[in-house]
């Protein structure tokens, strides 16, 4: 267990470092429409949410590219071929779900209307995506080659990349958004065209930097780009679309709660939007656990070593458990201390967001425990290669239970904004039980390798 800790946390640290270094990314958005006033941090909240959903999505089906690396890895230490085939698949369907993903970001707008969203909202969050859209295609590569490395056991490049992401994006938020640097005042739109060149920034520093090192070069992963691996391509398609479902169910809950609450009022939306960025920022080091998981656990399943993934499992979810009191208790004990990073909570022109966000927050903490361990547990049976049967239960769990509480709760009652955070509580809840029921009986259900 020593060991097998030790290693989880080798993979773990930088990981959820360059988690929580990618979510100060989209946070430097959110400090700088903040200041543009309620009417633009809705719009970016919905124009984002769409945006963000549908590159996570992609991104968990591309992301099918780490167990199979890692499974390859523990077969043979040196599957170069089997390897640069996973990469390059996952890149073609990084380019191929790229361009579909354009396609729906283009009518934003309508899908915004159909929604219910106010018009005039609706109208300004269309027009951020059509500059959004651009960044869709060279994110979701950068995540699979961001994958790559930390299979390869260079995780501290994705921390460094993102590192420099932060400086590229805030660079040019100031530069568009305000107008310095010489640069046009573009508003809304300005910190757009800041998340397309950053994004465009990441995907040539991890190209740079694969091959910069030695043991990355080697794996040739842009090589003979054009030449299909159908049978890859299969593989990454039947796990991912999987993993792609699980976080359609999850993001598509917490997405579906901004639509709520934009059908509640602007306040509570804004309250929301804020809230959910500090959640968001403490559920990054349980999914970086998460995502080391997947590695430690395939590559265990590769080398089929059941004793060792039972060591994986222990030593990632015995780490998650040990963390995820410390953002409890900030949200709960220290509420105003956390929103000062994004918005200031005693602006008078702030009150009523911040005393939504508060709310929300102590909801938030109630549920932090169950949000790791959801995350952690996905990661595990991610790394036994079984999807299929934990996204039925992630779909059931937000979606049957999590969406119809927040719905019931959120406009069948007084509770409204409270009410919806309450079903994302729930839904949480149930999954975690669910998947941990999965993850216990791993051996009676033949997951484990023969």
């Amino acid at each position: 267990m020593r060991a097998e800790t030790s290693a989880m946390l080798t993979l773990a640290v930088p990981l959820a470092a360059a988690n929580l270094l990618q979510m100060m990314v989209y946070a430097i958005d959110v400090m700088f429409v903040a200041r543009l006033g309620v009417e633009a941090l809705a719009a970016s909240s919905l124009a984002t949410t769409l945006f963000g959903l549908m590159m996570w999505c992609f991104s968990g089906l591309t992301g099918a590219c780490m167990p199979l690396i890692a499974a390859e890895l523990g077969r043979r230490k040196h599957a170069v071929r089997e390897v640069r085939r996973s990469v390059r698949m996952a890149l073609w369907l990084a380019v191929i779900c790229g361009l579909a993903g354009m396609a729906v970001a283009a009518q934003g707008e309508s899908l915004l209307l159909l929604s219910g969203q106010d018009p005039q909202v609706s109208r300004t969050a269309g027009r951020f995506l059509m500059i959004l859209l651009w960044a869709l295609v060279p994110n979701i590569m950068a995540s699979v080659l961001r994958n790559f490395v930390s299979a390869l056991g260079r995780p501290i490049l994705a921390t460094l990349i993102t590192l420099l992401a932060i400086g590229v994006n805030a660079l040019g938020n100031y530069a568009f958004v305000f107008g310095h640097f010489g640069a046009p005042a573009l508003g809304l739109d300005g910190s757009a065209i800041s998340s397309v060149i950053t994004a465009c920034a990441m995907l040539a520093a991890y190209a740079l930097a694969i091959q910069a090192d030695r043991r990355l070069r080697r794996y040739h992963v842009f090589g003979r780009w054009w030449r299909p691996e159908w049978r890859r391509l299969g593989d990454v398609v039947r796990i991912g679309i999987p993993i792609a479902l699980i976080i359609l169910a999850e993001g598509g809950l917490f997405s579906s709660a901004a639509f709520l609450m934009g059908l509640i009022g602007e306040a509570e939306l804004a309250g929301h939007t804020v809230a959910l960025q500090v959640a968001a920022l403490a559920f990054q080091i349980p999914f970086g656990i998460g995502q080391a998981a997947t590695i430690r656990v395939g590559y265990h399943f590769g080398a089929r070593d059941n004793a060792a993934i039972t060591a994986a499992g222990r030593a990632a979810l015995g780490l998650a458990v040990g963390y995820m009191a410390v953002p409890a208790a900030i949200m709960l004990f220290a509420p105003l201390t956390v929103l000062r990073i994004y918005v200031d909570p005693y602006a008078p022109a702030n009150a009523a967001m911040v005393g939504h966000a508060v709310q929300f927050l102590a909801i938030a903490a109630a549920f932090q425990l169950f949000d790791g361990l959801q995350a952690v547990l996905a990661g595990t049976l991610r790394g036994l290669q079984d999807t299929r049967v934990p996204m039925l239960l992630a779909l059931f769990g937000y979606w049957v239970i999590g969406f119809g509480t927040s719905i019931t709760l959120g406009f069948a009652t007084p509770l409204r904004g409270a009410g919806v955070w309450t079903g994302l509580a729930v839904g949480l809840i149930v999954v975690s039980a669910l998947l941990g029921q999965r993850w216990r009986y791993r051996a009676r259900l033949g997951l484990l390798p023969r």
